[in-house]
């Protein structure tokens, strides 16, 4: 379900277990590239999420270096007085060293086969062993920990298909519990 402003999820609900990290999407950026920025609905996106997630009790912030990631954090981190730590761990997967024109067709191709590496390439299974070893280093066990991260690696941490990567919204909010339990946080 879509919220405000594009959010997909994000509420007012329950308070989160101790030790749960909350694994946040990036908001709508430019491209694709390390360096792209948010859009202008973007930035609103970002301003949008500090205000929903600042209530949550969150203790520690952990991103993806690329701009875009740190770019949707920034207002959550300034309002809360947080750093922003980042993580190489938590980069976008790379799907191939190529521009592929028929690049959804390879992406689809690789949920299927998590061992599908195309040329200068990352297979899914070595992509969710990089994203899980950073999530075990990311959590605080006396807090709530956001992670942001991009939305093929963000897919694969959650156990997504294919079909589950299409519904993932820029930004999107999931919990994810110290027993590996994972839900999205729906608008209300």
């Amino acid at each position: 379900m879509r919220g405000s402003g594009g959010l997909c999820a994000v509420s007012d609900g329950p308070k989160i277990a101790i030790g749960t990290l909350l694994l946040i999407r990036h908001a709508k950026a430019t491209g694709q590239a390390l360096d792209a920025p948010l859009t202008p609905e973007g930035e609103v996106q970002a301003a949008q999420l500090a205000e929903r997630l600042a209530e949550l009790g969150i203790t520690r912030i952990v991103s993806s270096p690329w701009r875009r990631a740190v770019d949707t954090v920034r207002p959550l981190a300034a309002r809360l007085g947080l750093k922003i730590e980042t993580d190489g761990r938590l980069t976008e997967r790379v799907l191939s060293g190529a521009d592929l024109t028929d690049w959804m067709t390879h992406l689809r191709s690789s949920f299927a086969d998590d061992e599908l590496a195309l040329m200068g390439g990352e297979s899914g299974t070595t992509a969710r062993a990089r994203i899980v070893r950073a999530l075990a280093d990311a959590r605080d066990p006396r807090g709530l920990t956001a992670v942001v991260t991009h939305g093929n690696l963000l897919a694969l941490a959650l156990g997504l298909d294919f079909g589950g990567w299409a519904t993932l919204c820029n930004p999107d909010v999931w919990t994810l519990d110290a027993e590996g339990r994972a839900a999205r946080l729906e608008t209300a």
